[in-house]
């Protein structure tokens, strides 16, 4: 073999083994993204048996059944884990990154060297679509590493700097789609209405009340009256927390019966088994509250009733 062709083929061989090596780095990068926004909540403390991320033994013990059966329940869903943690909105790609990030961060070191999305490259579109920098725009991004809250799981608990960004970037627009660009941005839509300190920073409660707001009950006419039930059912909590008041007025003035019952609550006393755990699961009041509605950290707003202070024994001297 010639000296030149020699040198030209290890050239090659080399540029194939780098190229490798920084599509699995930037897939492991992706995977933890993926766990870090919406995996966190419950594999970093094992919530209701999920494995934990550095549990070797359990990941193991789940591993043997095969790759394809867990990525299979992480997208559809199995048993206590809901289809794609909660979030409709991840690809099924990025589930496959945080499978592999947590399998390779839990000791299973066979996913460390492969921490490999689907073989399908993606187009510059999707590439842009996911706010990906490519080589010849790392210039003009920032040099600092960006540090992901763990609470990014729940979608309205957000830095300040990531509260009500223009639709183009937002995450849940088309920011391909021309039309994304004439949308109103939300700090202006909102900036009338009574203001919260959490969410998207609008009290929509107050905001309805002061008739800042009027939503339509019906999607075909305006003319339709909401059928309003005021009633509160109090759920007592154990422990020192006050006892949760779920008021009817407040929802129903927005939505129809039909959006909660009989799907999501069950209109019977005692059949209804709700807990935190459930809510961060997106199950129950998580269903809006984290996605919709306030979340979840505001605790006093769902928590509202004291609890009654026993009275002590007078003992008689």
């Amino acid at each position: 073999m010639k000296p030149s062709v020699y040198i030209c083929n290890v050239l090659i061989l080399s540029v194939l083994i780098l190229s490798s090596w920084v599509y699995a780095a930037s897939n492991a990068d992706a995977g933890k993204k993926t766990y870090d926004q919406s995996c966190v909540g419950c594999h970093a403390s094992g919530v209701l048996q999920s494995p934990k991320l550095g549990d070797k033994q359990d990941w193991s013990n789940r591993e043997k059944q095969g790759f394809d059966v867990l990525l299979s329940h992480a997208i559809k869903g199995y048993k206590n884990m809901p289809a794609k943690g909660g979030n409709p909105t991840i690809k099924d790609e990025d589930i496959g990154n945080a499978v592999r990030y947590m399998l390779a961060g839990s000791g299973l070191d066979q996913y460390a060297s492969k921490q490999e999305a689907s073989q399908t490259v993606k187009s510059t579109k999707a590439k842009k679509a996911e706010g990906v920098v490519d080589s010849t725009d790392k210039n003009k991004s920032s040099s600092k590493t960006k540090t992901v809250s763990a609470n990014r799981f729940n979608r309205l608990m957000k830095p300040s700097a990531e509260w009500n960004l223009p639709p183009v970037s937002d995450g849940i627009h088309d920011p391909e789609n021309g039309g994304t660009h004439f949308l109103q941005k939300p700090k202006q839509a909102f900036e009338s209405l009574s203001s919260s300190k959490s969410g998207n920073r609008v009290d929509w409660v107050k905001a309805l009340e002061n008739n800042e707001i009027a939503p339509r009950y019906d999607r075909l006419s305006d003319d339709v009256k909401p059928i309003v039930m005021d009633l509160n059912i109090i759920r007592e909590v154990k422990g020192s927390m006050p006892d949760v008041v779920y008021p009817h007025k407040q929802h129903t003035e927005w939505l129809d019966c039909s959006n909660c019952h009989p799907k999501i609550f069950i209109p019977q006393k005692g059949a209804n088994q709700i807990s935190m755990a459930s809510i961060l699961l997106g199950q129950k009041c998580g269903v809006c509250h984290g996605k919709v509605a306030f979340p979840v950290s505001e605790c006093r707003l769902c928590h509202s009733k004291n609890k009654p202070v026993k009275a002590e024994a007078v003992t008689s001297q």
